[in-house]
């Protein structure tokens, strides 16, 4: 490959003075947990209305909000839930760890989203969830799923870690009918280093969910009276401070991001062999959490000799998430009664996705045109030599 200048782009994470004074806010209030102080609460208020959600929950992971929402939504030992092959394992073992089968599905090979046909073939009598997951920032289409919820009885919980500030046809996530979950880890679109947080649709799943993160105490106990079964979800007051402040720059970075996508899909679509991941037009607000890309007919060992190369030229490049049931994690517990091959034979974009697609973390979208441009070449320059 030849030697190219390094691209520049944005350090990630950001923060300015809104994260320091939030910070001495928490401090100096004197109270740092949930339960006496007023950052977590104003957080929430402020996650839901710019969600356009009736209420959110803060959470200290976004994979325990996953798990909490599955578990308040009926989700246990017995029951199943759908989610996609291809997505960050915490989406399957979220189900998996509090008892219940995750049945993975195949996606769509352009969108990197859920096939709804593929999730409605999955739905069984003991289905209680139907998890779509918004990758990238892209969302799934909500259009198939709702009526696929409608038609069968079965929910939809959207795991939107990906996807804050996104929307599917001027529908914020929260305005879209159905319990959503967010994270906050370091490199999310916005983040506190951990985190998570829970849209509802309506109070009583809020209510039930607020208890079983407060180990099942009700917020006025005084006597140690606990109602349900739950644990310690408690987002602190600190982490709460800083996700107010980056709630505050998400929009105008979301923007920037939309912008320089459109630039660098374009650059990427230009490189033979090299497929950017494609769009949806109901999908009018992409958060672009990464920009991802495919080489199809790759090798899985090719790819990730690309990747390091990509690296070693500068470039913030990972290797696409394996499909889950190609994982040992996914069969220690809650794996469906079929063989790795047998669900890799049913989920064959899934399959070839987790082996040709990289990825470039979203500070990439930040940068300026001219380093975006560069990014292009010094990927051109790596597949050339494949």
């Amino acid at each position: 490959m030849n030697a190219r200048p390094a691209p520049e782009f944005p350090t990630w994470p950001q923060y300015d003075d809104d994260e320091r004074t939030g910070l001495i806010r928490a401090l100096e209030q004197g109270q740092w947990w949930r339960m006496g102080g007023t950052e977590v609460a104003t957080f929430e208020e402020e996650f839901a209305d710019f969600h356009g959600s009736p209420r959110a929950l803060a959470v200290t992971n976004g994979t325990h909000a996953l798990e909490l929402a599955l578990q308040v939504m009926g989700v246990g030992p017995g029951t199943e839930v759908v989610v996609p092959a291809f997505t960050f394992i915490s989406s399957s073992q979220a189900a998996q760890r509090i008892g219940a089968v995750a049945v993975p599905v195949d996606i769509d090979p352009d969108t990197y989203n859920i096939d709804v046909d593929a999730a409605a073939a999955a739905v069984t009598s003991r289905t209680r969830a139907i998890m779509p997951v918004h990758m990238a920032g892209l969302m799934a289409d909500m259009d198939g799923l709702g009526k696929l919820s409608a038609d069968t009885g079965v929910p939809i919980l959207q795991d939107a870690a990906h996807a804050q500030g996104a929307r599917w046809q001027g529908k914020r996530v929260g305005e879209l009918g159905s319990v959503a979950a967010f994270s906050f880890q370091n490199g999310k679109l916005m983040t506190a280093g951990e985190g998570g947080a829970l849209l509802f649709p309506e109070s009583d799943l809020y209510e039930s969910a607020f208890l079983r993160h407060s180990c099942g105490r009700p917020r006025t106990d005084r006597h140690y009276l606990h109602q349900v079964a739950g644990t310690n979800m408690r987002l602190n007051e600190f982490s709460a401070a800083v996700l107010r402040a980056q709630l505050r720059r998400l929009p105008a970075q979301n923007e920037v991001r939309d912008q320089r996508w459109a630039l660098l899909s374009r650059l990427l679509g230009a490189i033979d062999g090299v497929v950017p991941q494609g769009g949806d037009v109901r999908a009018d607000r992409n958060s672009h959490y990464m920009a991802m890309f495919r080489i199809p007919g790759i090798s899985e060992k090719d790819r990730n000799a690309l990747v390091d190369r990509l690296v070693d030229a500068g470039l913030p490049a990972f290797s696409a998430f394996r499909a889950v049931y190609r994982t040992d994690a996914f069969w220690e517990i809650g794996a469906p009664d079929e063989s790795a091959e047998q669900l890799a034979e049913r989920c064959p974009n899934a399959e070839a996705v987790s082996g040709d697609c990289v990825w470039l973390h979203h500070r990439v979208l930040l940068a300026d045109e001219r380093n975006l441009e560069l990014t292009a070449e010094i990927i051109a320059d790596a597949v050339a030599t494949l």
